[in-house]
C-alpha cells in the first residue's frame, strides 16, 4: 500500500469495520469506568477530573496502532501525522491559546463586577433573573461556563441567603445562564471546536445558534421570574466593582458580532485587557505575565486532547471504523431531519461518556462532517447542533465539571458559614437538576428547529 492510498482525503472505498471502533470503547471503559468508581464508589471529590484524560487517549491510540496488520507502523504514523496536519486543527489550537490568554489576564474579579453592578440597581424579586443574565454575559465574554460558574456561584449563594431564595434555584440559574453564554461565545472552546472541524465561520454558526438558544433563554427567564415572584424576597447583596474591567468583554463581543476575524478580535481584547488591568492598578507587569502564563496553561489539556483525538480519529477512519458507524447511522437515520437528530445523539453519547462537551465535539466532528455532506446539512447548522446538544447534556450531567464546580462552591460556603455559626443548606446535583430550566427548554427548541429546518441546496 503506497502513501497515496492511505491519504485521509481518499476514503470513499474503505469498507466498514466495526472492530476499528475498539479504541473508542477502550477509552470509554477507562475514563468512564474509573470516573464512576472514583466519584461514586470511592467518593473522591471531583472524581471524574482526577482521571488523566490524556493518558486514557494515549492507551486508545496504542490499541488503534496494534490493529490492522496490513498497515505497518510507519504508515500508521503517516496517517496520524496527516490528521494532525489538518489546517483546522492548527487553527483551533491557535484560537484556544489566544482565548486562554484573554481570560487569564482579566481573571475572576472582572467577571464578578458584572454581577454586583446589576444587583446594585434591581429589585430583589429580579435577583435570580439577574444571576441568569450575568452568568450568560460573563460566559459569552469569557468563553467558559466552568469559569463563570466558579465566579458567580458564590454570589448566587449570598443572594439566596440574603433574599430568601432556595440555593438550588439560584445555583441552577447560574449554571443555565453560563451554558447559554458558553454555547454562543465566539471564544468558547466548544464554538472553536465545532466551527473549525465543520469548516464554517463563527458568525454564521452564531446566527443559527442564536435563534435556537434565544427562545429557550427567554422562556427560562419567564419561569425564573414567575418562581421569584412567588417567593417572599428580601434585600439582595452588593459588593465592590470596577466598571472599567468590563470594557474588554464588551469590546470583544461587539467586534465578534461585527464579523471581525476571530484572531483580530482576540488580539484587540488581549491588548485592551492588559492596558486596563495594568493601568487601573489591578495588575503589575509581573502579575500580567503570570496571568498570561496561567491562561495558556489552562488550555494545555484541551489542546493535547484535540491533538490526540485527531490522531486517533485518523487511525479509526483508515481502519474502517467511521465507515462502519456511518453504515449503522444510514440504517437508523434515513432523511435530512433524522440526520440532524443523529448528529445530536452522536455528540450527546460522546458527552455522556467523557463528561466534557469540547472533547465530545472533537470526537464526533469527523463523523458529523460526513453526515453533513450526505444528509445535506449546512456546515453552520452541523456546528450548531454539535455545540447545542453538547451544551444540553453537559449542563445536566451530575458528574460534569459545571455541576461539580457549583456544588464545590456551595460546600465551601457551607463550611465558611458553619465556622461562623450559621447553617447553610448543602445540596446535591439532584437538588439542582429540577431547576435547570434552560437545558430542558433548549432541547425543546432545537427539536423544533430540526422539525422545520430546510435541506441545504445541492451545489
Amino acid at each position: 500500500m503506497n502513501k497515496e492510498s492511505i491519504s485521509l482525503d481518499n476514503l470513499e472505498n474503505i469498507k466498514g469495520n466495526p472492530k476499528a471502533l475498539l479504541p473508542i470503547a477502550v477509552f470509554l471503559v477507562l475514563y468512564l469506568g474509573m470516573g464512576i468508581t472514583f466519584e461514586y464508589v470511592l467518593k473522591v471529590p471531583m472524581g471524574f477530573y482526577n482521571i488523566p484524560i490524556v493518558a486514557a487517549f494515549l492507551v486508545a491510540i496504542f490499541v488503534a496502532c496494534i490493529q490492522n496488520r496490513k498497515l505497518n507502523f510507519d504508515k500508521k504514523m503517516n496517517v496520524m501525522a496527516g490528521a494532525l496536519g489538518d489546517r483546522n486543527i492548527f487553527l483551533m489550537i491557535l484560537i484556544f491559546l489566544c482565548a486562554g490568554i484573554f481570560a487569564g489576564i482579566l481573571g475572576r474579579s472582572s467577571a464578578s463586577a458584572a454581577a454586583y453592578l446589576l444587583l446594585d440597581f434591581i429589585p430583589s424579586q429580579f435577583a435570580v433573573v439577574v444571576l441568569f443574565v450575568v452568568a450568560a454575559f460573563v460566559s459569552t465574554a469569557m468563553g467558559t461556563s466552568v469559569g463563570t460558574i466558579a465566579v458567580v456561584s458564590p454570589i448566587a449563594i449570598e443572594v439566596a441567603g440574603a433574599a430568601g431564595f432556595g440555593i438550588p434555584f439560584c445555583v441552577a440559574s447560574v449554571i443555565g445562564g453560563a451554558m447559554f453564554g458558553d454555547n454562543l461565545s465566539f471564544i468558547s472552546d466548544t464554538t472553536i471546536a465545532a466551527t473549525s472541524t465543520q469548516g464554517c465561520a463563527m458568525k454564521d454558526k452564531f446566527k443559527v445558534n442564536f435563534w435556537i438558544a434565544l427562545p429557550a433563554a427567554l422562556a427560562a427567564i419567564v419561569i425564573i421570574t414567575a418562581i421569584s415572584f412567588a417567593t417572599d424576597a428580601h434585600a439582595v447583596v452588593t459588593g465592590d466593582y470596577n466598571l472599567i474591567q468590563l470594557v474588554p468583554y464588551v469590546l470583544v463581543l461587539a467586534l465578534a458580532l461585527a464579523g471581525i476575524n476571530v484572531f483580530a478580535v482576540l488580539l484587540v481584547g488581549i491588548v485592551a485587557a492588559a492596558v486596563i488591568m495594568v493601568g487601573s492598578g489591578n495588575l503589575n507587569f509581573v502579575g500580567l505575565l503570570g496571568n498570561i502564563g496561567n491562561g495558556i496553561s489552562g488550555m494545555y489539556e484541551t489542546i493535547m486532547v484535540a491533538v490526540l483525538v485527531s490522531a486517533l480519529c485518523g487511525l479509526i477512519r483508515i481502519h474502517g471504523g467511521f465507515a462502519a458507524l456511518l453504515d449503522f447511522i444510514h440504517k437508523v437515520f434515513k432523511g435530512h431531519k433524522s440526520g440532524q437528530l443523529g448528529v445530536g445523539l452522536l455528540v450527546s453519547a460522546m458527552d455522556i461518556a467523557t463528561a466534557n462537551n469540547t472533547v465530545a465535539i472533537v470526537m464526533a466532528a469527523p463523523i458529523a462532517k460526513q453526515m453533513s455532506d450526505e444528509y445535506r446539512i449546512s456546515p453552520q447548522k452541523t456546528a450548531s447542533l454539535l455545540d447545542i446538544f453538547g451544551c444540553i447534556v453537559q449542563g445536566l450531567l451530575p458528574y460534569g465539571a459545571q455541576m461539580l464546580v457549583a456544588l464545590s462552591a456551595v460546600a465551601t460556603a457551607a463550611a465558611a458559614q458553619a465556622a461562623a455559626g450559621v447553617t447553610v443548606q448543602n445540596i446535591s446535583a439532584f437538588d439542582i437538576i429540577p431547576y435547570m430550566f434552560y437545558p430542558f427548554l433548549l432541547l425543546i427548541s432545537v427539536l423544533g428547529f430540526i422539525a422545520i429546518s430546510p435541506k441545504r441546496k445541492k451545489k
